[in-house]
């Protein structure tokens, strides 16, 4: 039998009304078992989110099963009466997304998504057979391909194995996407599938090297790429057990505009004093003024003039005045935390009297500088943030060094595509700048490049757990982090920059953000929040494929999306062992099969946190 012939037994009932692109069918009255026999496979009847197909002459219809359910219960629904259990039915929703024409010499499906001829009452709905649905799926991909657009393997099609699944990348990673899925659904092994499928994309336009930003707050990508990635840390982990130690980041805080360095030395609550983020903006731009040498350094109080306020910036020379006053103090120039502490404490912590006499302030008066102070010794103080608050001096790296990490080409011999960013073990307050700070400089680096510059140089940052950097609430201390991951979600695809976000709770993740992203793998969610959450985003015809989250097995998903052929159930690709992020969970019932851990492993795990061994 040829592909797209009418095959009676293949017939599993007929419609009964049509409403948009949703239908509803009537089973047969035949069908004793919800499965169909045909040339030795066995057929599943109204599977969730399989494919049936509608005759309309040459033309065929594709519909997803949405929903498989008895007569009764939407008679009970509607408030009409009960229906006997003798003539109780069983019905089937089918939602329309596509139609084709099979090319019998050619061999070939002509296929396009949206339909444009509907079906009709009392029309038969059939199966679709093994060889329908690989040609259905690789005709969806041929048409969505968009000529020149490569594609990369994620998977393959549920119910028909032997089709490759594959994303156009152009759509997928250029236009934002989403991995969605529960502890333990295989989040990051999707993750870590779709990069190795870009790492080995075969290219015909010369050399391929994709540039990968990875924020990773669990430290689990770095066994994932071998050779093929460079490992940042925030601080030095070489004393923790590592055999080869990674290169500590470069970040340091000059880089911080304005509100992100004011959120990480003001504090995280919600109500900043105005005084407090004042006395912050004054001391950045005078200490970045001072590098550049326009202006004079903090003096003594002792010292100050009388005809002038202690804090007023003092120009080195007359011609400068102008550009002092409009210096923007977000401008990424280096600039030393001790002369921003010292106009806080030197200029801004002292006042005039009635009689022009400078003098220190009161206590009450000084008490907002005094607590900005002291947060900003403590950071300094923490060895973990050294990366980031280390006092920059001569010969420090420059802004185009920095960049560099995250885009450089490396040395000739190494091709570290992938850039992970390490940030395990940093806390809270700490993390949310630092991703703001990565996600602005890759921003800023995008929009002052040329439009060749950005064609030539496209930059995707995946951010891992999500929701703990842009979550869908208003907390001050994820605010510069939210600001800045909402801009690359809006404007990014303009300039080169694309974003992945990564989560086990969408509900938790900013809608705005998460609405931006025009493709989505979503894998086992039991949250019904979640589910709900995510089906905010999904089209309306789509909405059925959100029944089937709770029941996803590990590795399996929903892809749907700008990047996909069409919607579809994919089975995520199986990797090596080596090739997979550390996120194996522990395996409770071997380790308490096994003797406790002795003293001396308990006092080396000790040395290793305080760094001593």
């Amino acid at each position: 039998m040829r592909p797209f012939d009418v095959v009676p037994d293949l017939r599993v009932g007929s419609i009964l009304e049509v409403s948009g692109t949703t239908a509803r069918v009537e089973l047969d009255g035949g069908i004793t078992e919800l499965s169909r026999t045909y040339e030795g496979r066995v057929y599943a009847v109204g599977q969730i989110a399989s494919v049936v197909k509608i005759h309309f002459g040459r033309r065929v219809l594709f519909a997803y099963v949405r929903l498989l359910r008895m007569r009764s219960d939407i008679q009970l629904e509607g408030g009409g009466p009960p229906v006997p259990p003798e003539r109780d039915q069983r019905l089937m929703e089918i939602d329309l997304f596509g139609e084709g024409v099979w090319h019998a010499n050619k061999s070939t499906l002509e296929f396009g998504r949206g339909v444009t001829t509907y079906p009709l009452p009392l029309q038969g709905v059939y199966l679709m057979s093994h060889q329908e649905v690989q040609a259905l799926f690789t005709a969806a991909e041929q048409q969505r391909g968009d000529g020149e657009d490569p594609m990369v393997e994620i998977g393959r099609y549920v119910g028909a194995e032997a089709a490759v699944a594959r994303a156009n990348i152009n759509k997928m990673f250029g236009q934002h996407c989403a991995v969605l899925g529960s502890t333990g659904s295989g989040k990051s092994a999707t993750v870590a599938a779709l990069l190795h499928g870009l790492l080995n994309q075969p290219s015909t336009r010369g050399s391929w090297r994709p540039r990968v930003v990875i924020i990773d707050p669990h430290g689990e990508y770095a066994k994932a790429f071998g050779e093929r990635a460079v490992v940042y840390r925030a601080y030095d982990s070489s004393a923790g057990g590592e055999e080869v130690a990674r290169p500590i980041l470069r970040l340091p805080y000059w880089l911080m505009t304005g509100d992100e360095f004011r959120s990480l030395v003001v504090g995280k609550t919600e109500e900043e004093a105005t005084s407090q983020n004042n006395i912050v903006y004054k001391a950045l731009a005078h200490s970045r003024l001072v590098h550049l040498k326009l202006i004079e350094a903090s003096k003594s109080w002792i010292d100050q003039s009388p005809d002038r306020a202690p804090d007023d910036p003092r120009p080195l020379k007359e011609e400068d005045a102008a550009t002092v006053a409009a210096f923007d103090r977000d401008l990424p120039f280096p600039f030393s935390l001790d002369e921003f502490v010292a106009h806080i404490f030197e200029e801004q912590g002292v006042t005039t009297d009635a009689k022009g006499v400078v003098k220190r302030k009161s206590a009450t008066e000084s008490k907002s500088h005094r607590s900005i102070l002291d947060k900003l010794n403590v950071l300094r103080a923490d060895p973990r943030l050294s990366f980031m608050l280390k006092n920059h001096a001569d010969g420090d790296p420059e802004l185009a060094e920095i960049i560099a990490q995250f885009v450089g080409e490396g040395t000739a011999n190494e091709r570290k595509d992938i850039r992970i960013v390490d940030i395990s073990g940093l806390p809270n307050e700490v993390a949310g700048p630092l991703t703001a700070v990565i996600a602005r400089l890759l921003f800023q680096y995008k929009v002052w490049q040329t439009r060749e510059e950005r064609e030539r140089d496209p930059v995707l940052l995946v951010c891992e757990e999500a929701h703990r950097y842009v979550p869908n609430h208003g907390q001050a201390e994820y605010e510069a982090a939210q600001v800045a991951i909402r801009r690359l979600a809006r404007e990014g695809r303009k300039y080169g920059l694309g974003l992945m976000l990564v989560s086990q709770r969408p509900a938790d993740v900013e809608s705005t953000v998460l609405s931006q992203c025009n493709s989505w793998v979503i894998l086992r969610l039991t949250n019904s929040a979640d589910q709900e959450h995510v089906g905010r985003f999904l089209p309306d015809s789509l909405a059925g494929l959100t029944k089937l989250l709770p029941s996803l097995v590990r590795r399996e998903a929903v892809f749907v999306g700008e990047a996909a052929a069409i919607p579809a159930r994919i089975k995520i690709r199986e990797l090596s062992e080596e090739q997979l992020p550390d996120s194996n969970d522990i395996k409770f019932a071997d380790g308490w099969a096994k003797p406790p851990i002795e003293r001396a492993a308990i006092e080396a795990v000790v040395k290793r946190w305080r760094r001593e061994a």
